[in-house]
């Protein structure tokens, strides 16, 4: 079981925190090489699904109840 710390919190969250912040050096590493357009819009869509995966997870954590999107 994981701790209700925040350092247990972070820990358990890690690997969605790294990959996340991946997606996002790819997607800069695209538009800093001149990537085609459609690519680069790729690249950031999936960073902001990354992050946005890390932000439900911690929100989840700590006890709030996900949001419901239809």
């Amino acid at each position: 079981m994981v701790k209700k710390t925040i350092e247990g919190m972070i820990s358990a969250g890690e690997p969605l925190i790294r990959e996340a912040i991946a997606a996002l050096r790819t997607y800069r590493n695209a538009e800093a090489d001149g990537a085609p357009a459609e690519e680069v819009a790729r690249l950031r869509l999936i960073a902001e699904s990354a992050f946005q995966a890390v932000t439900d997870y911690e929100l989840y954590s700590i006890g709030h109840q996900p949001l419901v999107r239809h």
